[in-house]
């Protein structure tokens, strides 16, 4: 398979200022250090893929920056203009927990514009498949916010290229993000054409979102899918959402291509949640998700990047997903796997089985539409 990889310079220059964790240091109570959503995590993954050999054997894209009309079908004018003005000024925030720096608009077009020529790269042949390391990501960004370090709604942008521009009739959006995909389930809310599927730790991020009865609204009502896990879940459990939930939605919606919105925060170590993946469940993830789109699409599979904050262990699930992507295994192996494959509770706990059962139910809405 000839897989294709998507990142640049700038990605790593977006600037998220001086935090304590999530939240900005305050000059009283929080002492600054770097944000929970920094460089380091992304540069690292790229450097272990470089360091792996893997590197030299994709094939390059150079990403461009999104138009403003590519942003505007997301997004509203009002919120542009805030952003673009503020990048100019010395940055500020874009709504909720979203800081950035000067230029921070432009980098976002970038990041936008990233997905959009991974997805044509798919759609054109010239790559089976694509892993997008873009930033800042964008999961979370709403119409008319940004949220959750998220500025301009990447996926949803590129699925609305996918539909829009070049004429697609079905278009899936994936997120194995610990957080809840709630920008793109709002995007798409009454959007028949895309099915939104977000699988996330219940209730973290944002509160009170991505629970299991949200399923759309309008024509779109069954095309919005939640598997909100419980705390704790490891690679048992969304092996099994993804094979039971995931996988026959995929197959039933029938999708001309699926976006893969890959944070890589449910693992083991990540400081902003509590759930327990590791390197080989992202792995097995993503062969579920290539066989599914062989079965369905053609093979057309796009990842972006979304989260994932614990920078010793970001890279070693990155670098598997890519191996799966790519078909191959490297030299390297994660050191930490071993560890974590013998943590209590990898296995499907009942509580977590109930959750799957209740997000399996709603493929009956699906099903019927």
């Amino acid at each position: 398979m000839a897989t294709g990889w998507l990142s640049h310079e700038l990605y790593f220059w977006h600037d998220t200022r001086s935090a304590g964790g999530f939240l900005p240091a305050d000059g009283r109570t929080i002492e600054p250090e770097a944000h929970s959503e920094s460089p380091a995590t992304k540069r690292r993954f790229r450097n272990l893929v470089d360091v792996s050999g893997l590197l030299a054997k994709l094939v390059p894209l150079e990403p461009r920056a999104a138009t403003e009309e590519e942003i505007l079908r997301c997004h509203t004018r009002d919120y542009l203009e805030r952003i673009k003005a503020l990048s100019a000024e010395n940055g500020g925030d874009a709504g909720e927990l979203t800081p950035f720096g000067p230029g921070g608009y432009e980098i976002a077009l970038l990041a936008a514009g990233g997905v959009i020529t991974a997805i044509d790269a798919v759609l054109d042949a010239t790559v089976d498949n694509v892993y997008a390391l873009t930033r800042p990501p964008g999961h979370h960004a709403e119409p008319d916010i940004g949220r959750g370090f998220c500025i301009f709604a990447n996926a949803a942008i590129g699925a609305k290229h996918a539909r829009e521009a070049r004429g697609l009739e079905r278009v899936a959006v994936v997120d194995w993000d610990v957080h809840h995909g709630n920008g793109t389930q709002k995007i798409f809310w009454e959007d028949p054409s895309v099915l939104t599927i977000s699988s996330h730790q219940d209730n973290n991020y944002p509160p009170d979102s991505g629970h299991v009865h949200e399923v759309g609204g309008g024509t779109g009502e069954g095309f919005n899918l939640n598997i909100p896990l419980p705390s704790g879940s490891g690679v048992g459990a969304y092996v099994a959402a993804y094979e039971r939930v995931v996988a026959p939605a995929l197959r039933a919606f029938d999708p001309d291509l699926i976006i893969v919105a890959s944070g890589l925060d449910a693992s083991n170590m990540d400081p902003l949640a509590r759930m327990m993946m590791h390197s080989d469940g992202y792995r097995q993830l993503t062969q579920l998700m290539l066989d599914v789109a062989d079965d369905v699409c053609e093979g057309r599979l796009v990842v972006e990047h979304e989260g994932g904050y614990s920078s010793p262990y970001v890279p070693f699930c990155g670098l598997a997903v890519v191996e799966a992507l790519a078909g191959t295994k490297s030299d390297i192996d994660d050191p930490y796997l071993d560890f974590f494959k013998g943590a209590g509770g990898q296995d499907l706990q009942p509580h977590q089985a109930a959750a799957i059962e209740a997000a399996e139910a709603n493929l009956s809405r699906l099903a019927a539409v």
